[in-house]
């Protein structure tokens, strides 16, 4: 039971990285962001390709796949998301969900269909309790809760989080002290982009890499943004830590339910604390 809780954790801990991302998109730009996927997954693949075919150690490659992802973010807020600002969840869901069909064509075109495998980089274990844990995995989780820090102190103690914060609970007025929030919009898309990438580097060793696995992990992310609270951080961060317990557990008793009951509680939360989505 307790390997299970701390699978548990792993899988929180990635959910994480990912869903914070969308819950900052939504919160403050109204989009719901489905070209996630495609940071996500271009950055595996980029990681793959850096450790298998250039040999680059893997700690260098994943540093270079979530910075090599940043300027792509920078393109599709840019040149697609900005055009979107005040227009209808509808047109910004078409929009960024075509973007993400356009790159997994990319991603099949580029590096094929064939699943890929990475491997665990460390392959070392620790003594939790009287278990053996793998250390990457511990390693996964130590550096989300590091991340949920350092999104504290950049959204409480800087002046870019403070205008964000402020747009995550009225942009317009925010608008109205005459504070250009594109910028900002940029800088909230950018980033989430590059956590996504994160997460995908860290999860991509534990896990079978393939075009579409951004397509899957996206709904739970989906999920946790909702139970968490659209634009919460604090929320995503404790809702994606409480779905990964759930689908550890679950997996644990019913394998084939595990993913389902993300939704199941999901359902939950809305019939309970309905939102306008």
């Amino acid at each position: 039971m307790i390997y299970t809780l701390m699978y548990g954790l792993t899988i929180g801990a990635i959910l994480y990285f990912i869903s914070v991302g969308l819950s900052l998109t939504f919160g403050t730009m109204r989009v719901t962001n489905f070209a996630h996927t495609i940071t996500y997954t271009i950055g595996v693949y980029l990681l793959i390709a850096l450790v298998q075919q250039a040999k680059v150690s893997y700690l260098w490659a994943a540093v270079l796949s979530v910075l090599a992802v940043v300027p792509l973010g920078y393109l599709i807020e840019r040149f697609i998301i900005r055009r979107l600002y005040g227009e209808s969840l509808d047109y910004t869901f078409i929009a960024t969900f075509a973007v993400s069909l356009i790159g997994v064509d990319v991603v099949k075109w580029m590096w094929g269909v064939q699943p890929k495998a990475l491997g665990d980089p460390i392959r070392k274990y620790v003594d939790l309790v009287g278990f053996p844990f793998p250390v990457y995995r511990l390693l996964i989780v130590i550096i989300a809760i590091l991340l949920f820090l350092a999104l504290q102190i950049l959204m409480k103690r800087t002046m870019v989080g403070k205008i964000i914060l402020a747009a995550l609970e009225d942009r317009e007025r925010v608008r109205c002290l005459g504070i250009k929030l594109d910028k900002y919009f940029s800088f909230a898309f950018i980033l989430g982009s590059a956590l996504a990438a994160l997460g995908g580097v860290l999860y991509a060793p534990l896990t079978s890499v393939h075009p579409y696995m951004g397509t899957t992990i996206l709904l739970l992310c989906f999920a946790v943004v909702i139970v968490g609270g659209m634009g919460n951080l604090k929320g995503t961060f404790l809702a994606a830590f409480a779905l990964g317990m759930v689908i550890a557990v679950t997996a644990r008793y019913w394998p084939p339910g595990a993913e389902t009951m993300v939704f199941v509680v999901m359902a939950i939360v809305l019939m309970l604390r309905p939102i306008d989505v």
